[in-house]
C-alpha cells in the first residue's frame, strides 16, 4: 500500500487523502455520527488503511481498537504510514487480530472493552462471516456499545458462504462509499493492466489425455479421440512456452513480481523451473519465498521490499498477500494458483494495482483462473457499467480509460478441449464394464478418486464425474436407466471425497472432545490408524488454496479449527510460559520439561531462544517473552538452580518441610540436602558475591517453607521422639525404623541414653532435663 498518500501535498504533516478517499472519509464520519457505523468498499490498493488512519490523525487523544485478519497487514500498512510521517499518533491504537480474540477467555475480552475505545476499526471486515471469528468479534462489539464501528473491504459478500453480505450483517447495509475494480480503473484511480492467458494448463494436461485415449479399449471410439487430440497438439504446438511468453512480456528485467502457488510442493515445483523460464530475461535472478508457518517470511519479505537490484525479482508465496498488503514498486504477479473464488482472484491480482501508479501492470494468468476469461469480461463489464454511470450523473470528465490490453493464446486451445472432453465421455459403457469387473472382484464400488485399472483407465475418477452429476454438482446427464445400471453393481451415490470427508471429520469431532483443539500432531493417528493428524494438515493447505468450500470451513471452525496453526501454537506456548513464569518466577525451563497437558515447554522455549539468535522472531513476540523474564542468554548455573529448585518443591510436597538431611541426594542425583543449606548460606551472607540469593528467589523458596535459621539437629530428632511416644505410648522404637527424612531413630535414642548414664559432657543441662523428662514420660506410660 505504499505511496497512496500524497507525501508532496502533506501539510503540516497532515494526512491529505487522494480525492476518492477524502470523499469516503466524509461521508463515513457523517454516516458514523449518525448511525455509528460505516462501511467502506473500495477495491484492493486503493488505500483504504489511509481512510483509518485519517480517522486516528483527527482523534489523535481517543482509545481506537483495530481489528485485523493477521499481524503482517496491520505491520505493512504501519511501515508505509511512519515511512511518511515518523511522528504519526499512534500511540492511542490497540491493534488485535480476529484469531486472537478468538482464543481470548470472556475475561480478556472484557479487559479489551474496559479501554472504552472511541472507535472499532474493522479491516478486512469480510473476514468477520467466519463463525468463531465473527462470534467473537460480535461479543466485543456488544461489550462496546457506545464505540462507532469503520469497516473497510474490497468485497463484501462471502461468495463461497452463500453470497452472505457481511456489510449488511454488521453495518446494516450503511455504506459510505463503495466502488468496484472496474471503476477504480476507469477512473484512473488503479492502473489498466495488460492481462496475458497462457496454454501451460493444457500443456500439462496433455499427457493425462493421451493416457485416457491411449486406454480406451474400442478402436472406434480410440480413433476418433486420438484424431481431437492431434489436433489440440498441433495447437499446442504453435503456441509459446512459458519461457517465450515471459521473455515476450516481461520487459522490466529488474522489476518486482509476486507469483502466487497452491501450497508448499507446488512453490517448490515452480520454482525449480526458473532457470529455465526466465533465463531469457535473467540468467541469476533472485527468488524469495513467503508461506504462512514460516517464521523466516518477515526476513524474507523485508529483503524483498528492499531489493533495488538490477537482477529480476521473484516473490513465490502461498496465501500470504491475498489481502490488506502492498510492496511499492510491484511491475506485476504471475499466476500460479487456481481458484473459483473472486474475492482471491481480485485479491491477486490487486497485488499488482496500487493508487498513484502511472505504469501498466502485468498480469500473467498461467492456470486460467475462474473459468478461463469470465473474470476478464466480469471486470470488463464493470468498466462498461462504471463509464455508464459516469455519463449519466454529469462525470465523464472522470474516464481516464475504458479498457485495457487482453493477449489471449488460449481460445482455440479451449474449444479443441471441450470437444475432446464431449468426446470421451460418449464411452460410458466401456467404463461401465470395467466399473463391473471391479465389482465381481472387490463387492464394492468405494473406489479411490485416483484408482486406475490395470490397463490405465481412470475409473475412481469416472465414478466420482457420475456422482457429481447425478448431484448437480457437474454439468452432464445420467438417464434413470444408466443410474439403475449402477445401483446394480453396488454403486453409493456419496462422493468418495464425502465419504473420506465424514471419517475424518468424526475423528476430528473425538479428538477435540478429548483434547479442546484440533492442534493435532501431523503425525498422528487413530486407534484404528486413520491418519487424522495429516488429514487436519490437508484441510489447512486446502483453505489455503482456496479449494475447502465454506460449509466445510465452518464445520471444522465450530469444533475449535484453528487455520494458521504455526501462530495459534506459538500462543499456546505463550500462554504455558507465562503460567510458568508465574509459577516459578523465571523462565529457566528445563529442556525435558512438559505442562500437565502435554506441550513440551522446556523445547518450545529452546526454539524462541534460537529463532531469536537467528534474527528471525518477530520484535513483538520478543517483547512479550522478554515481559515475563525470559533470558535470551541464560547461564548453566541458572539452569542448574531451576532444576534443583524444583526438586526442593517437590520434596516440600512430600514431607511438608525443607528439613532436609545434609547428605539427601534425590532420585535423579541432585544433592538437595547441601543445595538447601547453601541457599541458607546465601541469604545469611548478602555481600558474598560468590554466593548471591536475589529476591525473586528468596520468595520462590519461602513459598514452598524455607527456614532461614537452620533448626537445631539434637532438639529436631528429640521432638521426633516425643512425637514417637505419643503416638505409640512407649519408646520402644524398633531398630529399623526410619523417620520421613531419613533419621534412625532408634539408633539416636539409644546414644542419648548411653550419654546420660556417663553423664557425658557431651550433652549440656538443658538437653539432660529433657532427656530425664523424656524417660520419665515413657516410664510412667508403662507403668500405666
Amino acid at each position: 500500500m505504499d505511496d497512496t498518500l500524497r507525501g508532496s501535498e502533506v501539510d503540516n504533516m497532515a494526512l491529505d487523502l487522494y480525492e476518492h478517499n477524502a470523499h469516503a472519509y466524509m461521508a463515513a464520519c457523517e454516516m458514523m455520527d449518525k448511525y455509528g457505523k460505516a462501511a467502506i468498499v473500495h477495491p484492493t490498493g486503493t488505500g483504504k488503511s489511509y481512510i483509518a488512519f485519517k480517522l486516528i490523525e483527527d482523534h489523535p487523544h481517543e482509545v481506537i481498537i483495530w481489528l485485523s485478519p493477521s499481524e503482517y497487514i496491520f505491520k505493512t500498512q504501519r511501515e508505509s504510514l511512519l515511512r511518511q510521517d515518523q511522528d504519526f499518533p499512534l500511540q492511542n491504537v490497540r491493534f488485535y487480530t480476529y484469531a486472537k480474540l478468538m482464543c481470548s477467555a470472556p475475561e480478556q475480552l472484557n479487559q479489551i472493552a474496559e479501554q472504552n475505545p472511541t472507535y472499532i476499526i474493522l479491516d478486512e471486515f469480510h473476514r468477520i462471516g467466519a463463525e468463531f471469528w465473527g462470534e467473537s468479534t460480535q461479543k466485543l462489539l456488544a461489550l462496546c456499545p457506545h464505540a462507532k464501528l469503520l469497516g473497510l473491504t474490497a468485497t463484501n459478500v462471502r461468495y463461497l458462504d452463500n453470497n452472505r453480505d457481511m456489510a449488511e450483517e454488521l453495518f446494516d447495509g450503511h455504506v459510505a462509499s463503495e466502488m468496484t475494480l472496474g471503476e477504480a480503473i476507469v477512473r484512473g484511480i488503479l492502473p489498466a493492466p495488460k492481462y496475458v492467458t497462457t496454454v501451460f494448463k493444457y500443456q500439462q494436461d496433455l499427457a493425462r489425455y493421451q493416457s485416457r485415449v491411449d486406454n480406451l479399449r474400442s478402436p472406434g471410439i480410440q480413433d476418433v479421440n486420438q484424431k481431437y487430440l492431434d489436433a489440440l497438439k498441433r495447437a499446442l504446438e504453435q503456441a509459446d512456452g512459458l519461457d517465450r511468453v515471459f521473455a515476450h512480456h516481461i520487459t522490466n528485467k529488474s522489476g518486482k513480481y509476486i507469483v502466487f502457488c497452491s501450497g508448499r510442493e507446488h512453490m517448490d515445483e515452480m520454482i525449480s523451473h526458473v532457470p529455465e523460464w526466465f533465463a531469457a530475461i535473467d540468467t541469476k535472478p533472485t527468488v524469495y519465498k513467503a508461506l504462512s508457518d514460516d517464521p523466516a517470511t518477515d526476513k524474507a519479505f523485508a529483503a524483498f521490499k528492499a531489493d533495488n537490484s538490477k537482477h529480476l525479482k521473484l516473490l513465490f508465496c502461498i496465501d500470504m498477500l491475498n489481502e490488506g498488503v502492498h510492496v511499492a514498486g510491484i511491475s506485476g504477479v504471475i499466476l500460479f494458483r487456481p481458484t473459483i473464488s473472486p474475492i482471491i482472484y481480485k485479491q491477486q491480482i490487486g497485488r499488482a494495482l496500487t493508487a498513484g501508479d502511472s505504469a501498466t501492470p502485468l498480469i500473467l494468468d498461467v492456470v486460467n483462473n475462474f473459468e478461463g476469461l469470465s473474470s476478464i469480461s466480469g471486470l470488463q463489464n464493470e468498466m462498461t457499467a462504471a463509464v455508464q454511470r459516469l455519463y449519466a450523473n454529469g462525470e465523464g470528465d472522470k474516464i481516464v480509460t475504458d479498457r485495457f490490453e487482453v493477449v489471449e493464446q488460449v481460445h482455440n486451445c479451449r474449444v479443441l478441449f471441450e470437444q475432446l472432453q464431449t468426446s470421451l465421455s460418449s464411452t460410458w459403457d466401456h467404463y461401465f464394464s470395467e466399473a463391473s469387473i471391479y465389482y465381481a472382484e472387490h463387492g464394492n464400488l468405494d473406489i479411490p478418486r485416483r484408482y486406475k485399472t490395470p490397463m490405465g483407465l481412470s475409473l475412481g475418477a469416472w465414478l466420482q464425474i457420475q456422482r457429481q452429476v447425478r448431484s448437480g454438482k457437474r454439468a452432464g446427464s445420467l438417464t434413470q436407466q444408466q443410474i439403475e445400471r449402477l445401483d446394480s453393481i453396488g454403486m453409493r451415490w456419496d462422493n468418495y471425497s464425502d465419504l473420506a470427508w465424514t471419517k475424518g471429520y468424526e475423528e476430528a469431532v473425538q479428538y477435540y472432545a478429548k483434547h479442546g483443539n484440533l492442534m493435532v500432531p501431523v503425525e498422528w493417528k487413530t486407534k484404528d490408524e486413520f491418519p487424522l493428524g495429516n488429514w487436519i494438515s490437508n484441510k489447512r493447505t486446502e483453505k489455503a488454496a482456496g479449494r475447502l468450500d465454506a460449509e466445510k470451513m465452518s464445520q471444522l471452525e465450530r469444533i475449535g479449527m484453528v487455520w494458521d496453526a504455526f501462530s495459534e501454537r506459538w500462543e499456546q506456548g505463550f500462554a504455558a510460559a507465562a503460567k510458568y513464569y508465574a509459577d516459578h518466577g523465571n523462565l529457566v525451563v528445563p529442556v525435558s520439561y512438559t505442562t500437565e497437558d502435554g506441550l513440551r515447554l522446556g523445547v518450545w522455549i529452546r526454539n524462541q531462544k534460537k529463532t531469536y539468535a537467528n534474527g528471525t522472531l518477530r520484535p513483538e513476540k520478543a517483547e512479550r517473552l522478554e515481559s515475563i523474564g525470559i533470558l535470551w542468554e541464560q547461564s548453566n548455573f541458572d539452569f542448574k538452580w531451576n532444576e534443583a529448585y524444583e526438586a526442593a518443591k517437590l520434596y516440600f510436597e512430600e514431607n511438608g518441610s525443607l528439613n532436609v538431611p545434609i547428605g539427601y541426594t534425590t532420585p535423579d542425583g541432585i544433592a538437595l540436602g547441601k543445595w538447601v543449606a547453601r541457599q541458607q548460606y546465601a541469604y545469611k551472607s548478602p555481600n558474598n558475591s560468590n554466593c548471591k540469593l536475589t529476591s525473586a528467589r528468596v520468595t520462590l523458596l519461602e513459598k514452598i517453607g524455607m527456614q532461614w535459621e537452620k533448626p537445631d539437629p539434637w532438639q529436631h530428632k528429640y521432638d521426633l521422639a516425643w512425637d514417637y511416644l505419643q503416638m505409640h505410648g512407649n519408646l520402644q522404637i524398633p531398630a529399623k525404623y526410619k523417620t520421613a527424612d531419613g533419621i534412625w531413630l532408634g539408633r539416636w535414642l539409644y546414644d542419648q541414653k548411653v550419654m546420660l548414664r556417663k553423664q557425658s559432657p557431651r550433652l549440656s543441662a538443658e538437653q539432660t532435663n529433657k532427656l530425664r523428662k523424656l524417660l520419665d514420660e515413657d516410664t510412667a506410660g508403662k507403668a500405666c
